[in-house]
């Protein structure tokens, strides 16, 4: 079996762009990857032209030595868009090795300890009754870990960090109160704040008010992490930017975080990722993977959440409040199932994800690009 093909798709589907890949193979087999960086897709496009160069006539089952070849076949190491590359592509060469054995992807990452994937899902609204509402409607459907969003999340000019931090700490005081003690509850700063903010934010809080914080500051400093570590109690979910393993060692061995908030499409795939899910469970480190993206991801994610030992729950983006458009059945007419707030580990060959090329070529790359977000000074601050 060689590869004979490699096609990149980059449709607009709901609020963004997809990265697809399709790997084709001389047996007539084919598989599906799916790579992350939003809003910077050609980039990845770029790099996984220039990793088919020499990927032509090579065996796709060689997952483990085809991952060290393209890693190390650059002088530079690493970096995300080459890591997302690697990951579509990993992905890929896992749906071909599975299909050509008659097996699901789980197997081939040491079977499944679970037979279904636990999933969280995002109560949209900015912080007020809204978004009480939203995660009471979750609740009533099953829903036991919920994820809110800050004040401010959804403005595509201005962010101010201690206008957000005084409103949202006081909803989701209140969101606790409505909703108990039995609920998961967390929420996504998307690296908004400083050391100094992210702290103030945790102390106007009482304890036990929050489950998990995600991505609080930037993530270029590991000592930053332990400073703020040094500040707060509440556990931590962090590492959908991070590109490697090497990225995860200081915040593993550093005991930085309690949830790993692992993205395989940016990672560099499967291979990676199971790397990772083992080191995690030696520090005693749940993952809990980003799922911003497509089926195919979704799909790839859950095989990997069914053959750890460690998982907390998947990233869900269809719950009943908050659907982005990524279960279009005629893109995907087979695609991951979720039944309530588990999704099914699938038992088909492969993923077990179907795409129709047709209805997705007929779909352009649109551009998008994330807001450049400024303070009310005038200065910008991270998206």
């Amino acid at each position: 079996m060689k590869i004979t093909h490699i096609e990149c798709f980059t449709p607009r589907v709901g609020h963004r762009n997809q990265l697809l890949v399709k790997v084709t193979t001389s047996d007539g087999i084919y598989g599906w990857g799916e790579a992350g960086l939003t809003g910077r897709e050609k980039a990845v496009v770029r790099a996984i032209e220039h990793f088919a160069e020499f990927l032509y006539g090579q065996d796709p089952r060689r997952i483990g030595a085809l991952w060290q070849e393209m890693y190390r076949s650059q002088y530079f190491e690493g970096g995300r868009v080459l890591t997302a590359a690697i990951g579509a592509l990993d992905i890929a060469f896992h749906d071909i090795l599975g299909k050509s054995l008659g097996v699901p992807v789980y197997q081939l990452l040491g079977g499944k300890h679970r037979e279904r994937v636990p999933a969280f899902a995002t109560a949209p609204a900015d912080p007020g009754p809204e978004m009480i509402e939203q995660a009471q409607i979750l609740v009533s459907k099953g829903w036991n870990c919920i994820r809110f969003v800050p004040a401010g999340q959804h403005s595509t000019d201005i962010f101010e960090p201690r206008e957000s931090v005084a409103k949202t700490a006081r909803w989701i005081v209140k969101a606790r109160e409505e909703l108990g003690d039995e609920v998961v509850l967390g929420i996504d700063y998307h690296h908004r704040l400083s050391v100094a903010e992210a702290a103030s934010f945790c102390q106007k809080m009482p304890a036990g008010t929050l489950d998990f914080l995600e991505e609080p500051i930037r993530d270029e400093t590991p000592d930053a992490y332990r400073a703020l570590r040094r500040l707060t109690t509440i556990p931590f979910a962090i590492g959908e930017e991070f590109s490697s393993k090497w990225q995860f060692l200081p915040y593993i061995e550093g005991d930085l975080h309690q949830f790993n908030r692992i993205d395989i499409c940016n990672v560099g795939g499967l291979t990676e990722a199971k790397k990772v899910a083992g080191w995690s469970e030696a520090h005693y480190v749940d993952l809990m993977p980003h799922n911003p993206l497509g089926p195919v991801c979704t799909a790839a994610t859950i095989h990997l959440a069914a053959a750890v030992p460690n998982f907390a729950w998947l990233e869900c983006r269809a719950s009943p409040v908050e659907r982005l458009g990524f279960d279009d059945r005629e893109l995907f007419p087979k695609q991951p199932d979720l039944q309530g707030a588990f999704y099914n580990v699938p038992n088909d060959p492969g993923l077990g994800v179907e795409v129709n090329e047709d209805a997705l070529r007929k779909l352009p790359f649109q551009f998008f690009e994330p807001p450049h977000l400024r303070r009310l000074d005038g200065s910008f601050t991270n998206w």
